[in-house]
This record gives C-alpha cells, structure tokens and sequence, in this order.
C-alpha cells in the first residue's frame, strides 16, 4: 500500500478544514446557531490548520520545511485542543456550577486588550454550556475535539514520516 504524499496529506487537511468552516457556517446561517466565543476560537483554529496546509501543499518543501510546517499545524491543534476541552468541561458541569452568561465577545474585543479577552473566554460564561446541537449523543464541542485529535495526529504523522 502507498501511502499519500506529503502534499496530498497537507491537501486533504485543507479541504477538511474547508468543509469544517463550511458547516460551522451553515450551522450559524441556515440553523439559527449563533457561536459563543469558544467556538469562535475554535474556527480560528480550524482556520489556522487550514491555512498552514494550504501553505504546505503550495510550498511541498523537502523535509525540514515539511517539520516546521507540521509543527506550525500541531500549534494550531493544540490551540483547538484546548479550546474545545475547555468547551466540553464547561458543557459537563453541574448547572448550579455554570459560569454566569456574560456580554457577547464583540463587546469584548471593543472593550478590553485582547489577552484580557483569551482570559474571559477561558472563563468561560453560561452561553458556551450550552448544548444547542448534537449528532450521535454527542455535542458540537465533544465532535471538534474529535477532530482536533484527528488534525494533531495527521501533523504528527507528518512530522514523523520518513517519505
């Protein structure tokens, strides 16, 4: 068996990232679900994977470049990453225990420096505990971290691989 070159791996994530932003998108337009700050952060993280193998598969640099790309891609997982299990923490406490729901994040950024902002929306607040949708018993939050597990793998194969 082959396995794909590193270009059509950095391809593939792109398009996945692609159809990503595109259902978050549809979910947001056509379903009425408007994202809490989390989720914003985490399509900037889907963004951020998606531009760099967009890069990558542009570029299709020889091995070091392809590590550096791939590194670059395992920051931008791992922002997801913590994003999203933050997300699903929030989504499981007890309700006596949810953070209050706090001002939308478009105040915040008019408001406050932007690592005041990272720090609030870390906080978390009630909107981002939220289970509007689900898929198989699991929530939006619980399947993006699927996927950021997924996207870290893929970069670390990428990382890792001899080809």
């Amino acid at each position: 068996m082959t396995l794909p070159s590193p270009r059509l791996t950095n391809l593939a994530i792109f398009v996945f990232t692609c159809i990503s932003m595109a259902f978050a998108l549809y979910l947001q337009h056509y379903q009425n679900l408007e994202p809490c700050p989390l989720c914003i952060f985490q399509r900037t993280a889907v963004i951020g994977i998606g531009v760099t193998a967009l890069i990558a598969a542009i570029h299709n640099p020889a091995v070091l470049g392809r590590r550096i790309y791939a590194g670059l891609t395992i920051l931008s997982a791992a922002w997801g990453l913590a994003v999203a299990g933050r997300h699903v923490w929030l989504q499981h406490l007890p309700a006596d225990e949810v953070p209050a729901c706090g001002p939308g994040l478009d105040y915040w950024m008019d408001t406050f420096p932007l690592q005041e902002v990272i720090q609030k929306v870390f906080r978390g607040s009630g909107e981002c505990a939220k289970v509007d949708w689900t898929f198989l018993g699991f929530s939006l939050p619980e399947w993006t971290l699927v996927m950021f597990v997924g996207y870290a793998c893929l970069a670390i194969w990428q990382l890792v691989r001899k080809d």
